[in-house]
């Protein structure tokens, strides 16, 4: 691994947690920005993935907890949070084949990896595109739409201008204050707000990757064991969908569960997510 990890920003979000340190490393479309905690090579490090258009920040107190016994890495995709941009709209593979390159960086070998919306399917694409790096994948819901329904989510993510950003801010908080309810204040849910508002220019390039991404194909052509936790968040009526199309997963329903659940429930999702990985 080279030396940037071992040092850099600290920010512990619990006293039980271990320290969070922040880096840079180098990457196909310029530098990678990254979280990381924990230094013990007991398990096999996990990489965490970011839904869209946030950033490694929905894994600061999650990060800790996985850190206390292994190596736990969430970089900030191409485009999104400190991360450089690619020079043009990515597909899925895209950001798979960036996040195998950071691996390599960073000289890991082989990970686990748990995803979270648009983060599950770079780690499903990684784990096809990769077979010998990834050994288990975590996904955060699922995206198994119909074409239909497809086209509806295309619908209400096409690109805003900054002015139009701008002008509907009070009502994107609002929203923002419901969909995030789990998180434990205010501040917290401040802070994924205005992560959601970085890089205006390329923020829409993740939900169009994804929906270009076949989701059923990919998890049933899937050869590593899968754990699917499903949240009752905006994905909660499709990701069942997956169970069938799996050889090696299964779904896990967190009813009553929605954004913010890696904060409100740390705990009870990282004993679920060691069962499944330390297995």
């Amino acid at each position: 691994m080279n030396d940037v990890i071992l040092t850099g920003e600290k920010n512990n979000m619990s006293p039980a947690n271990n320290a969070m340190r922040r880096g840079y490393a180098d990457g196909p479309f310029g530098q990678i920005h990254y979280r990381i905690s924990g230094d013990s090579t007991e398990h096999t490090p996990l990489l965490l993935l970011h839904p869209s258009p946030l950033s490694g920040v929905v894994w600061d107190g999650f990060i800790g907890e996985m850190g206390n016994d292994r190596i736990a890495v969430a970089p900030d995709t191409p485009g999104f949070g400190e991360s450089a941009p690619p020079q043009s709209e990515p597909e899925i593979a895209d950001y798979a084949k960036a996040m195998a390159a950071f691996l390599k960086e960073m000289g890991l070998s082989s990970v686990d990896i748990m995803g979270y919306h648009t983060g599950s399917l770079t780690a499903l694409e990684m784990a096809r595109l990769y077979p010998d790096m990834v050994r288990n994948v975590v996904m955060i819901s699922a995206t198994v739409f119909t074409e239909k329904e497809r086209d509806d989510f295309r619908a209400q993510y096409t690109p805003q201008t900054v002015d139009e950003k701008g002008a509907g801010l009070s009502e994107r908080w609002a929203f923002i204050k419901g969909f995030w309810r789990d998180e434990p204040d205010d501040a917290r849910r401040w802070q994924i707000f205005i992560e959601g508002q970085r890089n205006h220019a390329v923020m829409h390039w993740g939900h169009r990757a994804a929906f270009n991404f076949d989701m059923a194909a990919a998890l049933e052509a899937a050869t590593v064991p899968i754990l699917v936790l499903n949240p009752e968040d905006d994905l909660w009526t499709y990701t069942p969908r997956a169970a069938p199309l799996m050889k090696t997963g299964r779904v896990h329903d967190l009813p009553g569960w929605t954004h913010g659940f890696l904060d409100a429930h740390t705990g009870e999702v990282a004993t679920l997510v060691r069962d499944f990985l330390d297995s």
